[in-house]
């Protein structure tokens, strides 16, 4: 059975900078996209990063120029660099994969990690 694992979070002064990992184990057959969502209190979980399997990315505006993410196939890991840490980044952070796992293909969301940026 596939499951994602997250690692990375922690507490960072702004201007810092962390990277989260992302790895899905149970021998996943084939994984397309990877992405990296954020939730915020009181606002609704937003897409921050996005790999399709092609190696096409985009980002939302707000983390463009500071954050890059990117994944290694043969590990079945993604990863968020994040530099430049806002405090308005402060969020937790799930990662995503859409993975064709025999007899299926669907989403796969990892277990959340906390990123706190203190001004």
């Amino acid at each position: 059975q596939v499951q994602l694992v997250e690692s990375g979070g922690g507490l960072v002064e702004a201007g810092g900078s962390l990277r989260l990992s992302c790895a899905a184990s149970g021998s996943p057959s084939r994984i397309y996209t990877m992405a990296w969502y954020r939730q915020a209190p009181g606002k609704q979980r937003e897409l921050v990063a996005s790999s399709a399997s092609g190696a096409r990315t985009n980002y939302v505006d707000s983390v463009k120029g500071r954050f890059t993410i990117s994944r290694d196939n043969a590990k079945n890991t993604v990863y968020l660099h994040m530099n430049s840490l806002k405090p308005e980044d402060t969020a937790v952070y799930y990662c995503y994969m859409y993975i064709s796992a025999a007899p299926t293909i669907r989403s796969y969301w990892g277990q959340g990690t906390q990123v706190t940026v203190s001004s």
